[in-house]
């Protein structure tokens, strides 16, 4: 749901609250008709518990379908539990099916069991169905709120089928067309049913080459489709290409979003579960730290082992104690590289422009362009070094070189790592920035006093 201006919510708000405090119902009914269903969803969890319910049992039962549509699962629960049996039954029985197990597939199943009963058996048949599949796949998002008609049909009864199921349909621009089977053997859109001849039937002008995709499909692949062909909704098959629901382009972008959510919270070490905006504080707090502590974990490990290779340079570092000033320098410069390298490569991943054929191409083209950065910011740390250093010119080439060899690792770490994850059939976004760079710390504080102790010994004397 998209975020309203503060100032226009915060105006929504107080009036809200005014016309609740003063029991004023009319006000409120007058002050609703000119506010969007989906402002209403967002100024209404800041109300109290108590002031929801009475709010809600005075908005439009189209409207407070709207609005059940945008609120998390437990406001949706206590609201739906607060209506009248009357509405109750006229509201969830205007809610798209989609919407629904959206909703129901967050609660327990006793209160599953409980809201259903209020639906008609059409209905409940529907969600039922709909519940069995996975959350994140193709059936877990799909509506059966669609229109379809048998390839035999004429134009003319097509839109007469369209005008009778048009409102329960999610959407009306695609009208599907199966076999006597169910199967689906092509599309044809609003458009061109209008302006068809009434006793054409509908095989001799539908498109036949129909973009779909499997229910078991995972909802970014839906996404990346939908995205692909700039489709408003996508058919939803079966093993044997029988048509079992749509998914429509509104469900698509919250995917997008939802999908985008969770790559960046993994990508620092996070979790998607942090992203709560109806629990408490304490359960924030404690949500938080269970999914930040295992990477934060595996970071201290790391820096252990960084500690690790710097003992084994004590020598070097007491003989040579400036090589000290530098390691935060190189590390620091080793992390962003890593960091670019691993982003861009998710990213590619994520939106299918990275394919098996690709790999060593854009393996080949992050060690290519880490190659050339990296010289270009090694020629200026090292004039830098060389004046820090009154001329040292050794220092100059131990710092230039570490800081070329390093970068070129960090991109190499940086891409091959999500790549590989990808290829083992591990979530690329798990490759997080904590995972990257702590390995590449540990590496280029390596290759750093690698070169540094070979170069005082073969340079130096």
């Amino acid at each position: 749901m998209d975020t309203m201006n503060e100032d226009f919510r915060i105006d929504i708000l107080e009036n809200l609250e005014e016309f609740l405090h003063n029991n004023d119902d009319e006000k409120i009914r007058e002050f609703i008709e000119n506010v969007h269903p989906a402002d209403i969803a967002e100024v209404l969890v800041d109300l109290e518990d108590d002031d929801q319910n009475r709010l809600f049992t005075l908005l439009p039962w189209d409207m407070a379908t709207d609005v059940l549509e945008d609120i998390n699962s437990e406001t949706f629960s206590r609201l739906v539990r607060a209506l009248p049996i009357e509405q109750k039954i006229v509201v969830l029985d205007m809610m798209s099916s989609d919407d629904m197990v959206d909703k129901l597939g967050e609660l327990s199943e006793l209160r599953q069991q409980e809201i259903m009963a209020f639906l008609n058996d059409e209905d409940a048949d529907d969600v039922k169905a709909l519940l069995v599949y996975d959350e994140d796949t193709a059936g877990g998002i799909m509506t059966k709120d669609y229109i379809s008609v048998f390839q035999d049909t004429t134009c003319y009864e097509a839109i007469e089928i369209l005008r009778e199921e048009a409102p329960e349909a999610e959407t009306i621009y695609y009208v599907f067309v199966t076999d006597h089977i169910e199967r689906l053997v092509g599309v044809i859109s609003l458009r061109e049913l209008i302006v068809s001849k009434p006793g054409q039937p509908i095989e001799e002008i539908m498109n036949p080459n129909v973009i779909s995709v499997n229910v078991n499909d995972d909802q970014e692949e839906v996404a990346r489709v939908v995205s692909k062909y700039d489709l408003l909704a996508i058919p939803v098959v079966d093993d044997e290409n029988t048509l079992i629901g749509i998914i429509t382009v509104d469900d698509v972008i919250d995917v997008i979003e939802e999908e985008a959510t969770e790559d960046i919270l993994k990508f620092v070490g996070s979790s998607e579960l942090e992203d709560y905006d109806d629990e408490g504080l304490g359960t924030k707090i404690i949500t938080s730290v269970r999914s930040r502590l295992p990477w934060l974990i595996i970071t201290v490990f790391g820096g252990m082992l960084s500690a690790t290779v710097i003992s084994g340079f004590q020598d070097a570092l007491s003989t040579n104690a400036t090589l000290a000033l530098f390691m935060p320098l190189l590390a620091g410069m080793g992390g962003n590289v890593g960091t670019q390298s691993s982003t861009l490569t998710v990213r590619n991943i994520a939106t299918g422009n990275i394919e098996t054929g690709d790999v060593m191409k854009t393996l080949i083209h992050e060690i290519f362009v880490g190659m050339l950065v990296g010289l270009a910011c090694s020629l200026l740390v090292a004039a830098i070094v060389f004046f820090m250093q009154d001329g040292n010119y050794l220092m100059c080439l131990i710092v230039g070189v570490a800081m070329w060899a390093n970068m070129v690792t960090a991109a190499t770490i940086g891409t091959l790592v999500p790549l590989t994850f990808k290829r083992i059939g591990i979530d690329p976004a798990v490759a997080s920035a904590p995972f990257i760079t702590t390995t590449i710390d540990i590496t280029g504080l390596s290759i750093y006093f690698t070169l540094a102790t070979l170069m005082i010994t073969t340079l130096g004397n």
